[in-house]
């Protein structure tokens, strides 16, 4: 799958504050990732997030 920093993903599954989008923040074996209804930032296992994914909304 081909993501960059600065991509907003929609995701399966909720955040716990209810919002399915972020914003991929840094890519590498980890994804660090910023939800957008409350800005907190998460350290995922890139296969994970990959798992997730429902689609991305926009391109940088």
């Amino acid at each position: 799958m081909n993501l960059n920093v600065g991509d907003r993903l929609e995701m399966k599954k909720p955040h716990p504050c209810g919002c399915r989008t972020f914003e991929l923040l840094r890519v590498g074996m980890d994804f660090k990732i910023r939800c957008e209804g409350c800005s907190r930032e998460v350290m995922v296992p890139r296969r994970k997030v990959e798992k997730n994914i429902k689609k991305v909304l926009s391109d940088v």
